[in-house]
């Protein structure tokens, strides 16, 4: 071996070590980094979920002795008519608000992104409901569908409509009815600004091809816009259904999921079993069958909607 080798050997030696060296500080910084989120995120996030399935096995309230009984809890569900019930409750809901309130958010972003006079004000005015608590935004919706003083059937009784009172929260179909509105109300603003924002992506070139290709507003619609929305479509859609299934609040407030149990959703009926029944299992073990009805849901929906690559 020549003496330029040698030189050239023992100087690879050293040169590897310290890029393994450098690699290895480097690997360990990141991980000083990421430390307090994993951490955090195993202690608030992964433990509860396993926790959650634990306690789904078991018998036992709040404060007692757990007792071991492996699957009784989701046999039971099987011959409990108030979990299918509110389970249906709940799959309706979503199959009723999801498509609306996604067809409703993307002709709103279609309007705003005409770059009409006053369009920052409607934008703004469609989104500033989104930003009230569900407190909020209920007791304003309790306000206007209440009977005898409630602001609805006073505009109806001025304009002649009605002569009597329509309890908006006190019969199955109305009270369903006056829950949609107020969830369209609330959420809408934030799916139109997710659809403005995938509007605006769009090159205005495919507009201008189209226009000279003698194309109206509907295929240009069709052929254009729709397909580049694709994926912003689909974040939407599952975004809402998650939603939609986690409803609790509007009902709750607003009905109190009456008349009877007719509006009750499942999140609903998940709570009264932990906190009014104390019987933790059994609403763990619902809570996780609606875990399950959710996530094939959203597989569904992204196998149908995602644009598949050739």
């Amino acid at each position: 071996m020549s003496k330029l080798a040698e030189v050239e050997a023992k100087e690879k030696v050293p040169m590897s070590k310290v890029k393994k060296r450098e690699m290895w500080k480097s690997n360990l910084t990141a991980w000083l980094f990421l430390f307090p989120f994993v951490s955090l995120y195993l202690l608030f996030m992964v433990y509860p979920i396993i926790e959650g399935f634990i306690i789904s096995l078991t018998r036992g309230g709040f404060g007692m002795d757990r007792e071991f009984i492996g699957l009784s809890n989701y046999t039971t569900m099987l011959s409990d008519a108030f979990f299918w019930e509110a389970l249906w409750n709940t799959i309706i809901f979503v199959l009723i608000s999801t498509p609306s309130i996604v067809v409703l958010g993307l002709l709103m972003a279609l309007l705003v992104n005409q770059g009409l006079k006053g369009t920052t004000f409607i934008r703004a005015a469609f989104f500033v409901p989104y930003m009230l608590s569900i407190s909020v935004m209920t007791s304003i919706f309790v306000f206007i569908f209440q009977p005898y003083t409630g602001l609805l059937n006073e505009i109806l009784r001025s304009v002649g409509l009605i002569d009597g009172e329509i309890f908006w929260l006190g019969e199955t179909g109305l009270a369903w009815l006056s829950i949609l509105v107020a969830t369209l109300w609330w959420t809408v603003g934030f799916n139109m600004v997710l659809f403005l924002a995938g509007l605006q992506d769009i090159s205005e070139e495919w507009y201008e091809a189209a226009d000279m290709d003698g194309a109206n507003a509907w295929q240009k619609f069709w052929h254009i816009t729709l397909p580049s929305l694709r994926g912003v479509l689909t974040l939407v859609v599952i975004l809402q259904s998650v939603a939609s299934f986690k409803l609790f609040g509007q009902p709750w407030l607003m009905t109190g999921g009456g008349p009877g149990t007719s509006t009750r959703p499942l999140v609903q009926y998940i709570y009264e079993l932990g906190f009014r029944n104390w019987n933790p299992g059994y609403a763990s073990a619902v809570s996780y069958v609606l875990f399950l009805v959710m996530m094939i849901f959203a597989f569904i929906q992204y196998k149908l909607l995602i644009k598949k690559e050739d």
